[in-house]
């Protein structure tokens, strides 16, 4: 029996992590599949090779408008090629506007009023240098990266202001100086004068985006407004030094019910086409995000096209009906900046969801706020990591206590436990039979101590998630040498810690009677703490701070089961 059922509980405790580790890594393979190549097929006589469309065909993509109700949906995107001449010549010059608020650096294009480049001025791509992160950004085809908008509808594309149409703008600089900074772009044609609008305020990455259009022609006009991320997003190679390249890179959408990362493979997402009442679209990579939040209400249509690592995603509203003499409103709010909790949910309800904590998200968020409030306290994220540990020791208290007293019981049969082995080593059936009548005099369990690790293990891992994934711990001080949580201890003075911590806590528990399974115990603490070397401080700081704890309970409850046995010895 002891062969099948071994006594020493943290043997089903790795089990269980390796259980996980397996899971983990099939639910891995499914978000984040290895990129398959297409097999290559001689084409039909006489006909050309299939190609992909090009980036430049996605940039001059214009969604149609969402279909009316009861009739089939539109193609995703419609291509709108370029004006040509005889001598091709090249479109008219679009001069750019520059807004700058107390977080943005925005340059925004009036050929369509894209937003071509978005600097966060608060967030440095390298800590102490100067360099800010950079969302949006034309600066080369790799890192391609544009929000457009516009409106569009049923009619001729040039009867419409289209992301690739000429807007007007009446200064080429603005800046942020009070509570609201409103900056207008204006297109007149066929009768239609449009005003398009974008509204910062101190402190926000949400932008507001309105569209004033008033119809002075003599004819009905239909118009849906839509924005869309533009953006070439090659995969990113993986590597453990790299914590940022584990990170979810990509498109995803909330459909008003549930939250989806899209694959633009096109046998899967690359295609997509849907109607979304209160929903979302966004790009998401580590840390940061841009997003299209349509009012909530009506039904949007959401299109993703995908050429290559080139994607576009999109959100275009119903068709609105102006009649002769008519003005109407449409709105929308983009954002662009940093994964914070209390902006993406002001800008919309489950936008925080794209702070990606995975499968356990509905652990981690509340600790997240558990986080958050203690670092409003203390003003220290380090700070707020050590107590919020300690504050889940201490809600597992009960739960630990039965599992260190299992364990201290193991240990003080340990003696006994080696003189069975001794005397049956070469009999596994008696040595189990042995073993077992052992633990019912004793009154133990070997595997009492399991369940309630196992019931841990799920909140630690949200933890752990909660302080991978979230901006706000990016590039935050601690003390002394760790000046970023979100990157590696320079000294690796908390790894060694933390091998320290971890080998005094495998001597306090019960060692696996199997010498083999003993050395490699006896291994991993070094093993993990080389592991750990190169994840985020912060990460350590809460491994080394659980580690810590654990030794505390488990050498308290040690000296009381041994104070027991000898109190009981004596009388």
């Amino acid at each position: 029996m002891n062969s099948l059922f071994p006594s020493n509980p943290r043997l089903y405790l790795w089990g269980a992590l390796g259980l996980l580790a397996i899971l983990n890594w099939q639910q891995w393979m499914k978000d984040y599949p290895p990129p398959q190549v297409a097999a290559l097929s001689a084409p039909a006589s006489g006909a050309p090779a299939p190609q992909a469309p090009s980036g430049g065909d996605l940039a001059s993509h214009i969604p149609q408008a969402a279909p009316a109700a009861g009739t089939a949906p539109a193609a995703a995107a419609a291509p709108v090629a370029a004006p040509e001449t005889a001598s091709a010549a090249a479109p008219a010059p679009a001069p750019d506007v520059h807004v700058t608020t107390d977080v943005l650096d925005v340059t925004i294009s009036t050929r369509g009023g894209t937003l071509e480049q978005v600097d966060l001025l608060a967030y440095a791509q390298v800590k102490g240098q100067a360099a800010r992160v950079r969302l949006e950004n034309h600066d080369s085809d790799a890192t391609l990266y544009q929000l457009q908008s516009g409106l569009t509808g049923p009619g001729n594309p040039a009867e419409y202001p289209s992301h690739l149409a000429l807007y007007a703008s009446p200064q080429s600089q603005y800046t942020l100086r009070g509570a609201e900074l409103r900056v207008p772009l204006t297109w007149t044609g066929d009768g239609i004068s449009v005003t398009k609008t974008f509204v910062f305020h101190p402190g926000q990455y949400a932008i507001g985006l309105e569209y004033q259009v008033h119809n002075g022609g003599a004819a009905p006009w239909v118009a849906s407004a839509y924005a869309q991320i533009l953006r070439n997003d090659p995969p990113t190679k993986k590597s453990m030094f790299n914590v940022d390249s584990y990170a979810f890179h990509g498109p995803a959408l909330h459909d008003g019910t549930k939250y989806r990362k899209l694959d633009t493979d096109p046998s899967k997402d690359g295609h997509l086409s849907i109607e979304v009442t209160s929903g979302w679209v966004a790009a998401l990579q580590h840390h940061f995000v841009s997003a299209i939040v349509p009012p909530p209400g009506a039904p949007w249509h959401f299109n993703l096209s995908a050429a290559g690592a080139q994607y576009l995603l999109s959100a275009t509203s119903p068709p609105q009906t102006l009649a002769p003499g008519a003005s109407a409103t449409f709105t929308q709010t983009l954002f662009t900046g940093p994964k914070l909790q209390a902006q993406l949910k002001a800008t919309s309800p489950e936008l925080g969801r794209v702070a990606d904590y995975g499968a356990l998200w509905v652990l981690a968020r509340p600790l997240f706020l558990l986080l958050s409030w203690v670092h409003g306290i203390s003003g220290n994220w380090g700070v707020a990591i050590i107590f919020v540990t300690f504050l889940l020791k201490l809600a597992f208290y009960p739960l630990s206590e039965a599992s260190g007293r299992s364990m201290a019981k193991m240990k003080a049969l340990q003696p006994r436990i080696k003189n069975l082995q001794d005397t049956y080593k070469d009999d596994r059936e008696k040595l189990g039979k042995a073993m077992m009548e052992l633990y019912q005099r004793e009154k133990i369990n070997p595997v009492a101590g399991c369940l309630p690790i196992l019931i841990q293990i799920p909140v630690f891992l949200a933890f752990y998630w909660a302080l991978l994934e979230s901006v706000e711990m990016r590039q935050a001080p601690f003390m002394l040498w760790i000046h970023d949580l979100s990157a590696r201890d320079p000294w690796f003075i908390l790894p060694a810690i933390m091998a320290v911590a971890m080998f005094v806590q495998y001597k306090l528990n019960p060692a696996p009677p199997d010498p083999v399974q003993a050395k490699v115990f006896m291994i991993m603490p070094f093993a993990m703490s080389v592991m750990f070397a190169f994840f985020p401080a912060g990460l350590v700081l809460y491994w080394v701070t659980n580690t810590i704890l654990s030794i505390a309970q488990q050498w308290n409850i040690n000296r009381r089961i041994a104070a027991a046995a000898a109190s009981k010895r004596s009388n």
